[in-house]
């Protein structure tokens, strides 16, 4: 997940734009790993764990999470990071507030490092469940972008879909370097669901895609792009 340096801590009212993020339904928990059987969760240790980190504002900003993320054994760009998020409900990229991290974290049932560490393979393993991975990848859009603007800036769009398709969709590399040579500047929330949608069901030689079909302009000019350069 990467860490953002500058960025405005959320408003207290800010309800509209919470739920925008909030709607997707979280799975239930499963312990991976038991730190001890008899050793329940305990809220007072979790809070004590926030303030290892937190600020005076009550806020887990982006230093602080270099070092939570260096103390579970996890870079900060990596995509346990944006599951974790996920399931916190954290509505700025490289912050956790006081109330995001007691919730998420009672979930999972995590109330120090050792219990989180024992979790990182039950996140990882969820990026696995295509209903789940969904949800992440929707999650991400509202979580990456600045929250005055209503579409996500290229550069962090492109970083943003490396993270969550540049391992898994054989055309990434090929659509990134479309939106390299591109007009666009931005993209927006349906373009954002529909290059997921897109990776999901056109085959890499782009043989079933139904250029009538309901697709966004960006990507009819990214398969119009991509078929000039097959012909030249």
């Amino acid at each position: 997940m990467p860490v953002k340096k500058k960025r405005k801590l959320p408003d207290a009212d800010d309800h509209e734009r919470k739920c925008k993020i909030t709607s997707f339904t979280r799975p239930q928990i499963r312990e991976a790993r038991s730190v001890s059987a008899e050793k329940l969760f305990s809220s007072k240790k979790c809070l004590a764990w926030f303030h290892e980190y937190a600020g005076p504002d009550d806020v887990v900003g982006p230093e602080a999470m270099e070092k939570f993320c260096e103390d579970i054994g996890v870079e900060p760009e990596n995509i346990i990071m944006l599951v974790l998020a996920w399931h916190l409900e954290a509505v700025n990229m490289g912050f956790f507030t006081k109330e995001e991290w007691l919730r998420g974290m009672t979930l999972l049932q995590c109330d120090c490092t050792e219990r989180l560490q024992n979790k990182l393979d039950y996140l990882r393993s969820e990026l696995n469940d295509s209903v789940i991975f969904k949800n992440i990848y929707r999650y991400a859009f509202d979580f990456a972008r600045d929250k005055d603007q209503r579409s996500l800036d290229m550069d962090t769009a492109k970083s943003m879909l490396a993270l969550l398709l540049g391992r898994t969709w054989p055309l990434f590399p090929v659509f990134h370097q479309f939106l390299e040579q591109s007009k666009y500047k931005g993209m927006n929330k349906d373009q954002w669901y529909n290059v997921l949608e897109f990776s999901r069901t056109i085959n890499t030689d782009l043989s079933n895609y139904d250029e009538d079909g309901a697709w966004p302009v960006l990507l009819d000019e990214f398969v119009e792009w991509r078929k000039a350069w097959w012909a030249s």
